[in-house]
């Protein structure tokens, strides 16, 4: 019994066209894109930004480099714990939370919070920045520059996370392309059988067949 399920199997797939993994893999893609666009939590960002402004009589290009370094020390472990009571987050997972964004054009600093709420998003970026704001402007005697709070963050409408749509075309996209690489790495199929006999070359009967023996003898 198990042998005969095992040769309709192999008949079946003997039968199947030669490209059935790329749409059978790009099927699963689709569904698996689909699956993580329902069941992942939505994820919100909000943007605070903060900006170093050069003391009265201090070179411009000061500012600038001190929004370099201030943006560095936005995530350290000092800034994070002055925040995370108005953040109303751990550190560790403030710093899960949290990203900042520089340009070396410009001395703007851009704080990042993420969350799945978008009031908590906002919070987190708004904490930070008022920690870094602080903490920069109590320096500034010595550094000559001090840190304004340019924009607060807002509670942003609508979420970062891929959309349904978003994770149904990535994960066919991905789908189909492990279907194309499948193809080319297999192995093809044999043009012949193990149990398949080699036809045996066709005899000449009548007429014909009978003279050639005597034809052969003629040549001897």
């Amino acid at each position: 019994m198990p042998r005969t399920i095992g040769r309709a199997v192999r008949r079946r797939a003997a039968a199947l066209p030669g490209w059935w993994p790329l749409p059978l893999c790009a099927l699963v893609g689709v569904v698996g894109g689909a699956s993580y666009g329902l069941a992942a939590a939505p994820d919100y960002a909000a943007t605070s930004y903060v900006v170093a402004a050069p003391a009265k009589g201090a070179d411009p290009s000061t500012a600038l480099g001190f929004a370099q370094a201030y943006g560095r020390i936005s995530t350290s472990t000092s800034t994070l714990a002055a925040a995370q009571k108005a953040a109303g987050v751990p550190v560790r997972t403030l710093g899960r939370h949290v990203s900042t964004e520089t340009s070396p054009e410009s001395p703007m600093i851009g704080i990042t919070g993420s969350a799945t709420r978008p009031g908590k998003a906002a919070d987190i970026a708004n904490a930070v920045a008022g920690a870094l704001t602080a903490s920069g402007n109590a320096a500034a005697g010595n550094t000559g520059v001090r840190l304004v709070l340019f924009s607060k963050a807002v509670a942003p409408s609508a979420a970062v996370s891929p959309s349904v749509p978003v994770g149904i075309a990535v994960g066919g996209c991905a789908g189909g392309l492990v279907g194309a690489l499948t193809l080319l790495v297999r192995p093809r199929r044999r043009q012949w059988s193990q149990g398949t006999a080699v036809p045996a070359p066709a005899q000449a009967t009548g007429p014909d067949a009978l003279a050639e023996p005597a034809q052969l003898k003629e040549h001897v």
